[in-house]
């Protein structure tokens, strides 16, 4: 029986290329210019080409003073400007030997003419476009070396740089490379940031943009170990509105709205300039401490793949019994915070008595359970009624009042704690944390975990009875988690042998799709979340 002949394997080479990083009005430097990776090519027109098009190795490149005009952002000239970062259309078109590798010029069209493998022409070509000329009638046909004159006359196919492959004679004279093992790819979506901002966030302050294809390995040029990872849930927390901010005397440096990276030897991989915590499954390890397959908890870009050049900063994760995602909450930096802030800054004492704002979010709603496991009355605040009921009915406080439905906070907290607040966990700041301090008891703590009314004011409110520090001898400081590390094993077995005993339960407000990141972040500001906020962007 006659059988279909198998169609012959198209040969790759890696293809690495010269990129412009940015618009520049100086005199250029090198650093100006980046040589990234541009992946594997196959050595063959695509049969998708819009017309006649010719494939073509590069031997020689011309530097000429015109194109430092096109590194400029200037659109009045005779000819484009360059576009930086973008590896898929600059426009620099320098002289340039080649050979070209494979032509399918048909015969019959008008001003084109097929050139046989093998033979050598001069073009207008591209530094960074993939090497398939789209107007193949520019090239001018040559095969006497000579014609470019002596000092190309004299060097061989070596000298031209192409040892650094082994070719083979294949296809009726084609010249092929061995294939290299394909590393599979990518895309990658990632939410960034447009502008710095100084109001409340809105969702369009955040763009959702196509980060292009990705190869699924670290980088073979990264500058140390790194692990490659694919985004599974990332966490939603108030702390990155401070972030969103050009303030460089933070704790945590503020997002860079726009930028780009180039990880070395990746043609086209940008850093997402959003990032939180997240939990992430290992994709590829150069990292001695973690394999493929591992799932991972740290630091991670708002994208659905990101490079993790501190490895050392991730928290692997031991599956089991307790959902994956609750390793950004429960057991995560939220758990951690209210577990450190409550133990470690307010001392409690069993009978005392405890006050929490915000009282349902990530953070308030396990220190009002932990508050009660240590016999402490609890009372918390919340922002809509159906908030308020889950505070008692579900995470066991004594007693929960809505603030917007309080004409008169200092009187409310008078009639929930009629002999006055030996504890208070600060979530919100402004009037809240006025009327606290007139109804502190002497030798009160409070603890300063953050100030959510204040995070969209360009003009912060003031404290007004700060003076009640004195006179009751109360304790305020802030903290960040991280400033307890030494205490998070300790915390880990702790908190999650009272959830495996029923004894603390955790309410997460889950957002699916890296499309509703930016909503799902916004809500926190307007309390439109129930619990802690999460984004799931893969469900594998």
């Amino acid at each position: 029986m006659e059988q279909a002949k198998p169609a012959a394997e198209v040969a790759t080479a890696r293809n690495r290329k010269v990129v412009l990083r940015e618009y520049i009005t100086r005199p250029p430097r090198e650093d100006d210019m980046l040589l990234v990776d541009g992946g594997a090519v196959p050595l063959r027109v695509p049969d998708g080409a819009a017309g006649p098009a010719v494939l073509v190795k590069n031997l020689y490149l011309s530097c000429d003073p015109y194109m430092r005009g096109r590194m400029r952002d200037n659109h009045n000239s005779f000819i484009p400007r360059s576009s930086p970062d973008r590896p898929q259309s600059s426009h620099l078109t320098p002289v340039l030997g080649v050979r070209v590798c494979d032509t399918r010029v048909q015969l019959c069209i008008a001003r084109c003419t097929l050139l046989p493998t093998g033979s050598r022409a001069a073009v207008r070509f591209s530094y960074t476009r993939p090497t398939t000329p789209s107007h193949p009638h520019q090239l001018d046909t040559y095969q006497n070396p000579g014609e470019f004159g002596s000092t190309y006359q004299n060097c061989s196919t070596d000298q031209a740089g192409e040892a650094s492959q082994t070719h083979s004679r294949t296809d009726g004279g084609m010249e092929q490379a061995n294939p290299a093992a394909e590393v599979p790819t990518a895309r990658n979506r990632k939410v960034v940031l447009r502008e710095y901002i100084t109001r409340a966030p809105r969702e369009d302050d955040m763009l959702l943009v196509d980060g292009g294809a990705v190869p699924l390995r670290v980088p073979e040029g990264a500058a140390g170990p790194a692990v490659l990872v694919k985004n599974l849930y990332l966490s939603c927390d108030p702390y990155m509105r401070g972030r969103m901010r050009d303030n460089h005397n933070s704790y945590i440096p503020p997002f860079k709205p726009g930028s780009v990276r180039f990880f070395p030897n990746v043609q086209f991989a940008f850093r997402s300039d959003c990032e939180g915590l997240g939990v992430a499954r290992v994709v590829d390890s150069t990292h001695p401490g973690f394999a493929a397959g591992d799932i991972v908890s740290g630091m991670t870009g708002w994208e659905e793949y990101s490079l993790i050049e501190k490895p050392e900063q991730l928290n692997k994760i031991q599956q089991s019994d307790i959902p994956l995602s609750y390793h950004l909450g429960l057991l995560g930096m939220p758990g951690f915070t209210a577990y450190a802030g409550f133990y470690e800054l307010c001392s409690p004492k069993k009978g005392e008595f405890v006050f929490v704002s915000a009282a349902s979010g990530a953070v308030g709603q396990i220190v009002g359970q932990l508050a009660k496991l240590h016999g402490c009355y609890v009372v918390g605040s919340a922002g809509t009624n159906q908030k308020v009921e889950l505070l008692k009915d579900k995470f066991g406080f004594d007693a929960a009042f809505n603030y917007k439905e309080e004409p008169d906070l200092t009187a409310a907290l008078k009639r929930y704690f009629p002999e006055g607040i030996d504890i208070y966990f600060e979530n919100v700041g402004g009037s809240m944390l006025d009327a606290v301090l007139v109804n502190m008891r002497m030798h009160g703590r409070i603890a300063v975990c953050g100030m959510v009314s204040q995070h969209g004011m360009t003009d912060p409110v003031g404290i007004h009875n700060l003076f009640f520090l004195v006179p009751k001898r109360i304790k305020m400081q802030g903290f960040i988690q991280s400033d307890f590390l030494n205490l998070f094993p300790q915390f880990l077995d702790d908190v999650a042998k009272h959830y495996r005993d029923g004894k603390i339960v955790y309410v997460e407000d889950m957002s699916t799709g890296l499309d509703n990141a930016p909503a799902a972040f916004v809500g926190l500001f307007s309390g439109k979340n129930v619990g802690k906020q999460v984004v799931c962007v893969s469900q594998e």
